[in-house]
């Protein structure tokens, strides 16, 4: 049961968040049914599908700031106290070297304006759009990472329901085994015809039968719960499983699959480190980049009206039109520097990306042999339990009859039980195993992409 324990708790530490869909009515699932349901209401599903739209609408974004932008203005002022200017007073008639104060225009002012910039030619801009592509393939692959993830959290998630399940109804029949066992030797120890450590052996294996019982129960709801959590279904839901255990994990075995041609292309690992070098390298491009010149153009057209009252809505009022036509060319000229230092620690991480790239590269391999290895050990491991539970079975019945004809101890007897129980446990394991093994071996592969 240790294995089954740290499954869990592994399932428990998935970085994963999950939704959860109201759900009043008994709902019945076959593993891809599972899966196929988690995938559309699991949270990070969800959340990864708005990523890929949200990518989709920063690539316009981005290509929009190169294209016409027109902006409108309108500003109004009213100059409670005017500015007074003083002019030579003999402009109006006045004695020289005297000045008059006088007061230039009308308090209130209106201005509309609208002007139109364009962008023609920013080396940053056209990176950036070459950029929106890696980026919306980032989030393309995230997506396909992030449903890979759900896939194998809701593969490991029902199969521990089914690993509890089981052993609920292995645990039942020892019980009910071990208790038929304890009335029939106690009923021979109190006819003189026993000893009192059998009946104590006995008493001991049920004990320890009846709280692993109590665990599996809560153990099976607890998965069940856990389920739930993964699918995006509240954790009461009300929920069932349509395969059992032995079935689930005789599909699994698939020796064809160790014979799959393996495209490193199709992993999703090496797609993000992939994407992580197009970053880079258009980082790079962009830093190369700031030191082209820049080069807008505008054009404003605008509307002025003066007056000493609010009248600019007046059929009277006169405006005033006004137009501008303009270009801005920013040249690059000197840094101390800088640029080309950036450049240079741009041109570092490009080339760090690449060795990053080789290296997940190298042990994407590793972990696909890795990964055969353990899922053909698991196939094997499977195989054995269930020999050896065939086994446990026979030698426990033996012991069985000889403990009734006198012929084995009490002690013999527990010991055959107990290694009953614990191949029980392990062929249980087993069929896990070979179900999750062959989910991480898929993953690997990603021959459905």
């Amino acid at each position: 049961m240790r294995n089954y324990f740290i499954s869990l708790l592994t399932l428990c530490t998935i970085s994963i968040g999950f939704s959860q869909e109201e759900v009043t009515n008994t709902n019945s699932f076959t593993l891809q049914e599972a899966i196929d349901f988690a995938l559309k209401n699991n949270y990070s599903a969800i959340n990864a599908d708005r990523d890929l739209i949200d990518a989709k609408k920063q690539k316009w974004e981005t290509i929009a700031t190169g294209l016409p932008q027109i902006t409108g203005a309108v500003s109004y002022q009213n100059q409670l106290k005017q500015p007074v200017s003083l002019i030579p007073a003999e402009f109006a008639g006045g004695e020289p070297g005297t000045f008059v104060p006088i007061v230039f225009g009308q308090p209130q002012q209106a201005n509309a304006t609208a002007t139109l910039r364009q962008q023609i030619f920013d080396g940053s801009y056209i990176v950036g759009v070459q950029a929106t592509k890696a980026f919306l393939s980032y989030s393309q692959n995230n997506k396909e990472k992030t449903d890979l993830e759900v896939l194998k959290a809701v593969t490991e998630a029902y199969g521990n329901v089914l690993l509890a399940v089981e052993s609920v109804s292995i645990f039942e029949k020892n019980k009910a085994n071990l208790e038929k066992n304890l009335f029939e030797t106690t009923k021979i120890y109190e006819n003189g015809l026993g000893d009192e450590e059998s009946v104590e052996q006995l008493q001991i294996t049920l004990s320890s039968v009846d709280n692993q019982l109590k665990n599996a129960v809560r153990l099976k709801d607890i998965t069940l719960q856990m389920l739930n959590l993964v699918m995006g279904i509240a954790i009461d839901a009300p929920t069932e499983l349509e395969e059992n255990l032995d079935d689930l994990a005789q599909k699994q075995i698939d020796f064809g699959l160790l014979e799959s041609e393996f495209n490193i292309e199709n992993n999703v690992d090496f797609k993000l480190a992939t994407n992580l070098n197009q970053q880079r390298y258009y980082e790079w491009k962009l830093a190369k980049s700031r030191a082209l010149p820049t080069l807008n153009s505008f054009v404003n057209y605008g509307t002025s009206a003066f007056a000493d009252g609010f009248d600019f809505f007046s059929g009277d009022q006169q405006w005033f039109d006004s137009s501008v036509l303009g270009f801005d060319l920013s040249i690059p000229i000197f840094s101390s520097g800088k640029r080309s230092a950036g450049t240079a620690r741009a041109k570092i991480a490009l080339e760090k990306a690449k060795t990053q790239l080789s290296e997940a590269e190298e042990q994407i391999r590793l972990q696909l042999e890795s990964s055969k290895s353990n899922y053909i050990l698991a196939i094997e491991q499977y195989e054995t339990a269930k020999e050896n539970l065939n086994l446990a079975e026979r030698i426990e019945n033996k012991n069985q009859i000889k403990y009734a004809e006198g012929l084995a101890s009490s002690f013999e007897l527990r010991q055959a039980q107990t290694q009953l129980y614990d191949a029980q446990q392990n062929y249980l394991q087993s069929m896990v195993e070979v179900i999750n093994k062959k989910t991480e071996l898929e993953t690997i592969l990603n021959n459905k992409s």
